[in-house]
């Protein structure tokens, strides 16, 4: 169906490849851009690990669309809010009028399921399929007048914006949490009983096998502060339909923030699997997940009770300490967790190894206090990330009926209607 106005085109009509190059010596892990650093499931990108080695590479620039061409059922997508360059394995598309396309549509219509479901369905390759130029240049899009299509945008954008917004408290906080431990609990000034910074302030430090502590303070193995949820063995039959029951592998422990990212997590088990398959149980609320395999070291905590644990994941169950402190402890030393890999083709840590870790154990009422701060940091961001999670469920609903005018936005008003 056509409104007036609408019609109908496809991308090649529209848009085009960027192919400029630039100098690699002209790029920083700020804005270099390859499939590694985009990140899945249209979560935009993140830090570049390493620069380039090639001479040059694709330039692209403020306002183009950024798409990873490998393995496109990763949902690997980015709209550029500065100029930079990528690898020759992101496609840069650019749109060729202003007066008849908007850039900011032409996003929100790449960022669609169905696109994404047509550059997999006739990608080429099978172990690491590659979109088909060609065929993505074929892709048929619904254009509206051009003020249909920026009240569109706009309302797509002020979601995402949100969602940004959510991210960036996010980040700042989780920077707080960090900055408070190394403040207490690596340069141990803590507050004492007169609220003065303990060791600036002549507080008795002791020497232990990890240096100079306070006094009062002890040294465990990890192996005496957790119990071990592992579920390392056959791998459990997966549902060929999203559920209820994500397993949580080492995507979902990526990011920045202490919250599993369910958005990574692409594999899935019916209830009946989720509830007699697993040998250890489940993550609770408190657990500290840690990836062994792959990208080793990274951690989440686990909140509420949504998902099971994947062969390459196990979870800490605290005893005797706070699962806070033990969490912001371990990313603080997680150099000294990556330095147990034992892998020669595929990074790989054992839990055994890690068990033996030495942990500094605080006195009970400093680790109290620094807790009850950490817990009200760590339940805004959760709260933060639920929100988010709605709000990308809002705009992915709302997305394909914008595109394709079952919800139309009346310019007179600027009031939402819906087509029956």
């Amino acid at each position: 169906m056509t409104f007036n106005g609408w019609k109908e085109v496809v991308l090649e009509e529209v848009s085009y490849y960027g192919d400029e190059k630039i100098p690699s010596a002209e790029v920083t892990l700020d804005n270099y851009i390859s499939t590694e650093n985009m990140l899945p499931n249209k979560s935009g990108v993140g830090m570049a690990s390493g620069l380039p080695t090639t001479k040059s590479v694709r330039r692209y620039k403020k306002g183009d669309i950024l798409l990873s061409n490998i393995r496109p059922y990763f949902k690997k997508i980015w709209f550029a809010t500065k100029n930079g360059g990528c690898s020759n394995d992101v496609l840069v598309i650019k749109n060729k009028d202003e007066k008849e396309l908007d850039k900011k549509y032409l996003y929100y219509t790449l960022l669609q399921d169905n696109f994404f479901d047509y550059v997999t369905a006739t990608s080429k390759g099978t172990k690491m399929p590659r979109g088909d130029k060609s065929a993505i240049m074929n892709y048929g899009i619904m254009l509206p007048p051009l003020n249909e299509q920026k009240a569109i945008a706009n309302i797509l954008s002020t979601l995402d914006e949100k969602i940004e917004t959510n991210n960036q408290i996010n980040e700042k906080l989780e920077e707080m949490a960090q900055a408070l431990f190394k403040h207490w609990f690596v340069d141990f000034e803590f507050p004492n009983e007169n609220g003065d910074p303990y060791k600036s302030s002549g507080g008795e430090m002791v020497e232990s096998e990890l240096g100079m502590i306070p006094k009062g303070w002890e040294i465990c193995q990890l192996d005496d502060l957790v119990d071990i949820i592992d579920n390392r063995g056959k791998t459990p039959p997966l549902s060929q339909n999203k559920t209820n029951y994500p397993i949580i592998d080492v995507k979902a422990l990526t990011g920045t923030d202490r919250i599993v990212n369910y958005d990574n997590c692409s594999k899935f088990v019916d209830k009946n699997t989720y509830e007699t398959w697993f040998r250890s149980g489940h993550p609770k609320t408190g657990d500290i997940l840690l990836s062994t395999v792959g990208s080793i070291g990274e951690l989440k905590l686990f909140f509420g009770d949504k998902g099971c644990i994947a062969q390459n994941v196990v979870a800490l169950r605290t005893k005797n300490i706070s699962y806070l402190y033990l969490f912001q402890y371990m990313r603080h030393i997680k150099k000294q967790l990556i330095s147990y890999n034992i892998g020669s083709v595929q990074p790989s840590i054992k839990i055994t190894h890690v068990k033996k870790h030495k942990i500094l154990v605080p006195k009970k009422d400093i680790e109290d206090s620094f807790t009850e701060i950490i817990k009200n940091i760590s339940f805004l961001i959760f709260n933060n990330s639920i929100e988010n999670q709605r709000l990308v469920s809002i705009r992915d609903n709302l997305l394909p009926k914008l595109m394709s005018g079952e919800i139309r936005i009346p310019m007179e008003d600027g009031v939402l209607s819906e087509k029956n």
